[in-house]
């Protein structure tokens, strides 16, 4: 190989990674917005965000559909990654899983609006469906095992029970301004610790 296709190969490799932290700051801007002002949100306002053009946002992501969809793996892959990471780092297993369950939280705040947009295709959203839970069931698993474990808390709850009622705590809560689903699911979690004695 020559010097000449070897910085080629650099220059490509380079600008892969560059497309690849610009894809993910779009990604997480248009979380953001969606978080804020929900997935009808102006795709300006999303532009604005990330500091790109309209332009931009379109070569990426030609339909509204096809940019929730993507913010929703990413939102997913995030919460995913976050599971090791917070086992790795937090003080205990059951401070990882509360601090994981706050992740997943703000991934469900989301991802509100989701089925709205995607009610005309059902196999779309099936197969996201199947994606979330591909990915998100065995990290909290992980979670919950080592925090059983490690005696913290109490055995026998699985992971999708868990997820669902997390879930079930946050419906509708974004139009509620008298409802604190986090302060919920906080006691949720708390529960799930073993009584003292």
């Amino acid at each position: 190989m020559s010097e000449r296709d070897e910085d080629a190969g650099r220059a490509a490799r380079s600008t892969r990674k560059d497309a690849q932290r610009n894809k993910k700051a779009l990604l997480d801007a248009a979380a953001a917005v969606f978080v804020t002002s929900g997935v009808d949100a102006p795709v300006r306002a999303i532009a604005a965000e990330a500091g790109v053009g309209l332009g931009t946002i379109y070569r990426h992501f030609p339909t509204r559909a096809d940019l929730i969809i993507a913010v929703y793996r990413h939102q997913v892959d995030a919460c995913a990654e976050a599971g090791p990471e917070l086992l790795a780092s937090s003080a205990t297993p059951y401070a990882a899983l509360g601090r994981w369950i706050d992740q997943f939280v703000d991934f469900l705040v989301t991802k509100h609006g989701l089925a709205a947009v995607l009610q005309s295709d059902s196999t779309g959203f099936d197969a996201l469906h199947a994606y979330f839970l591909d990915r998100l069931v065995p990290v909290c698993t992980q979670l919950l095992d080592a925090a059983t474990a490690s005696g913290e808390i109490r055995p026998g709850l699985r992971a999708y029970e868990l997820m669902r009622g997390v879930g079930n705590l946050c419906v509708g809560a974004e139009n509620d301004p008298d409802y604190d689903a986090r302060r919920l699911v906080g006691l949720l979690v708390a529960g799930l610790g073993r009584p003292a004695g």
